[in-house]
């Protein structure tokens, strides 16, 4: 899975770039490796629970965090290399096709049935 952060610029994002994005989403269909995408709203609309010293607390954004995860894109990859290709290529449109544009992308791994096996 990979997150995305960014500091969004006032300007929309170039329609060149929406095209390049959903070309990279057609291709990485193509491959058999895109399950899902969508985009997330800010955290001004969400919540955090949590649980510390014994106590559950629920507060309610936004948060202090300075770039918002805005979406997310779910692989099914063979490797981490492979998930960071796809990863880098997403990126790379940004940086040649939306100056100014900043932010980042985090690759996860999606935890399945396999990573709790019991070991032999």
């Amino acid at each position: 899975m990979t997150l995305l952060r960014a500091v969004q610029p006032n300007t929309p994002p170039p329609p060149e770039l929406m095209a390049a994005i959903m070309k990279l989403g057609e291709d990485a269909t193509n491959a058999g490796v895109l399950l899902d995408t969508a985009g997330l709203a800010p955290s001004a609309v969400g919540a955090q629970v949590s649980v510390a010293a014994g106590s559950l607390t629920v507060i309610d954004g936004p948060f202090a965090e300075a770039k918002e995860v805005i979406s997310y894109a779910l692989y099914e990859t063979r490797t981490k290399e492979e998930a960071v290709e796809w990863a880098t290529r997403f990126m790379k449109l940004h940086l040649d096709l939306w100056p100014g544009w900043e932010g980042e992308t985090e690759v996860r791994k999606v935890f399945g049935p396999e990573d709790f096996a019991p070991r032999s």
